[in-house]
């Protein structure tokens, strides 16, 4: 694609790697047969194809309005477009480029300021998210339904933390809702590497990732999270930590980028880079120990004659298209005796994509109808996914039980 960039752009870091991206889109339009957006509202402008044109006007001087505010505003950032595209088009990093550009001269209303002010603030601090969902847990019953539908059911830790202290270790992102949420996928991960002579270190001085900051258009807020998050992670990683361990697929996306996001900055950009490196989803390990895991805990299960139990494995986005990791969890699961059911149009978003539920309800409603109805065809016994945003969005959309992937192996041990 031809550009023709202001030079007061081009000067940025910023503006030479939209640019870069730009130029390496060739206007194909194969990003829009995969747009979960483009396949509801059938808008060119909220297609990626469109919202690249949006943000190469406004790279170039054009003022940017209220649409283009709301057409990048509906981007899931589910970056399926990425997958389909045979240029290889970074269309991620592009609309956080331009929707940052876009925060800085369309004034958001006094509404729309409050309430992604309240996200930031309450989904980044464990301690007041933890108070909320406890209050909503309580009075539950006397609220709208789709806000209730918004509220999970109290959950009791089924396991313990395991008290060991093997020679190999390494390091855990509890996450900043998961532990509220969904407290089992933290201690199930500790077990079952334990299982595997590897000792899981949680670190609950890290929160949040920053990916929650990151796309509410507070990307200075989010790189003071993520440079935080390397100060304490750093003197461990010192002391041998091999890896840190992610359960949440969309905080993974968002640690594997930060040596990208810090590349630049003179103190953190050595160590930004070997956290992305190190940064693990937990099938990568499991992979890894493939040969153990079998021996210790697939191999066991399987021996259950588990394969009676009917599996819907929902792939996030944030997993099959952020860390361009396919077909790995599945391995895993029919690899302990699972059937796994198939999945009508699994490359699309469930429409949970962190905050977008609660900022575009109507539209993460549609596609979350649209993704149970596809999942619910085959009549799973249980629904697994790998990422705490999409396992919230799918059991409020459905009365099957819904796990992360690792719970549901913990269980099937215990």
């Amino acid at each position: 694609m031809k550009t023709n960039l202001d030079t007061a752009v081009l000067e940025t870091r910023e503006g030479k790697e939209a640019n870069d991206i730009l130029r390496s889109c060739v206007h194909c339009g194969f990003c829009t047969a995969t747009c979960p957006t483009y396949q509801l509202l059938g808008d060119e402008l909220d297609s990626p194809r469109g919202r690249i044109y949006l943000i190469k006007e406004l790279l170039e001087g054009k003022k940017p309005t209220e649409a283009t505010q709301l057409h990048l505003d509906r981007c899931l950032t589910c970056r399926s477009c990425e997958t389909t595209c045979p240029s290889g088009v970074k269309y991620g990093r592009l609309v956080d480029i331009g929707r940052n550009m876009v925060e800085k001269t369309v004034p958001r209303t006094l509404g729309d300021r409050l309430k992604r002010h309240t996200l930031e603030k309450v989904i980044t601090n464990r301690t007041v998210f933890r108070s909320l969902i406890t209050v909503g847990q309580i009075v539950k019953p006397a609220l709208p339904k789709a806000l209730k539908k918004k509220i999970p059911t109290a959950q009791k830790v089924a396991t313990k933390w395991p008290q060991s202290n093997h020679p190999r270790k390494m390091l855990f992102l509890d996450g900043c809702v998961q532990p509220v949420l969904a407290p089992n996928i933290n201690t199930a991960t500790a077990q079952l590497l334990d299982r595997l002579k590897i000792t899981l270190i949680p670190t609950s001085q890290v929160n949040c990732c920053g990916a929650v900051t990151y796309h509410l258009n507070k990307q200075t807020e989010s790189l003071v999270f993520i440079k935080q998050n390397i100060d304490a992670w750093w003197p461990l990683i010192e002391q041998g930590a091999e890896a840190i361990v992610i359960t949440a697929s969309g905080c993974g996306t968002m640690i594997k980028e930060y040596g990208h996001l810090l590349v630049d900055d003179p103190v953190y950009a050595k160590k930004a880079k070997t956290i992305s490196e190190i940064a693990k989803d937990l099938c990568e390990v499991f992979t890894e120990e493939f040969a153990t895991l079998k021996d210790k805990v697939l191999e066991p299960i399987k021996q259950k004659h588990i394969e009676t139990c009917k599996v819907a494995f929902h792939a996030p986005c944030s997993l099959q298209h952020g860390q361009q990791i396919k077909g790995v969890v599945e391995k895993l699961l029919t690899s302990a005796g699972y059937t796994l059911t198939a999945i009508e149009d699994s490359h699309l978003c469930c429409g949970s994509a962190g905050t977008y539920s609660l900022l575009q309800p109507e539209l993460s409603e549609k596609l979350l109808d649209s993704k149970i109805e596809n999942i619910e065809r085959d009549h799973p016994e249980v629904i697994v996914t790998a990422n705490i945003g999409c396992l919230t969005q799918l059991q409020g959309g459905t009365k099957t039980r819904v796990l992360h992937w690792a719970e549901l192996l913990e269980e099937a041990l215990a």
